[in-house]
């Protein structure tokens, strides 16, 4: 099956980050590397030949700042801003910037940032599966899982529990535990298929066999519903 993956450039003055993050993108079977270049005259020279989706900028750098290169851009691809300096904030350029990435960039905070752009570029994510091309490729998330990032079928997925700073992801074949918070995922996923019934658990609603006014019963597990969610719970069900 061919997949259109996402065509990522690198706009870095800093070798070492740009070879991170280039070592990134190459990790994710979704990402492919467009190009790198080390300042925003070589850049905007790039842009006239290709186009890219996705593009990681510095902040600093000679000739052009990021700033002052977002500023020439029409047409825009998604932009993840990068610096060494905390001081910025990417809600402050406004909505051509997707993230803003803090170096040095942990390969969590970068994947972080690629689940956002799924969630905000890509919409087959949150469709019904009848209304997605017949060929499109099955929804999924990476989780980070003993030293590595484990891809999870979305279709998969029984359920989630938080276990306070991890969750475990239940899915048809395997139990997954993850440093992750259940917020973070419970923003991730498209709220169609998935629903959050109680402070420590979303459920998967096409794994549900039964439920009643205070529990729901998924794959193996009978799982309760908090009190602050029954009437959200009740009204999805229904």
């Amino acid at each position: 099956m061919c997949i259109n993956k996402i065509k990522c450039l690198i706009i870095e003055d800093e070798p070492l980050t740009s070879a991170v993050l280039a070592a990134f993108i190459d990790q994710l079977d979704t990402l492919s590397l467009a190009g790198i270049c080390v300042n925003a005259p070589d850049a905007l020279r790039f842009l006239q030949q290709e186009q890219v989706d996705l593009i990681f900028l510095n902040i600093q750098m000679p000739k052009l700042s990021g700033i002052d290169f977002l500023k020439t851009l029409s047409g825009y691809p998604a932009i993840m801003l990068t610096t060494a300096y905390r001081d910025y904030a990417a809600d402050g350029f406004g909505s051509k910037v997707l993230d803003y990435l803090l170096k040095p960039v942990a390969f969590e905070r970068f994947l972080s940032a690629i689940n956002k752009y799924h969630a905000l570029k890509e919409p087959l994510l949150s469709l019904p599966s009848q209304l997605q091309p017949p060929d499109a490729t099955d929804p999924f998330i990476y989780l980070r899982a003993d030293k590595k990032m484990v891809k999870v079928l979305l279709k998969d997925i029984v359920c989630i529990e938080s276990l306070r700073d991890y969750v475990k992801v239940k899915t048809t074949s395997q139990d997954i535990i993850t440093y992750q918070r259940i917020t973070y995922l419970e923003e991730k996923l498209p709220d169609d298929k998935f629903l959050r019934i109680h402070r420590s658990f979303i459920i998967a609603m096409d794994k549900i066999k039964s439920f009643t006014a205070n529990s729901v019963e998924v794959g193996e597990e009978e799982l309760p519903i908090g009190r602050q969610y029954k009437e959200t719970v009740m009204q999805a069900l229904s």
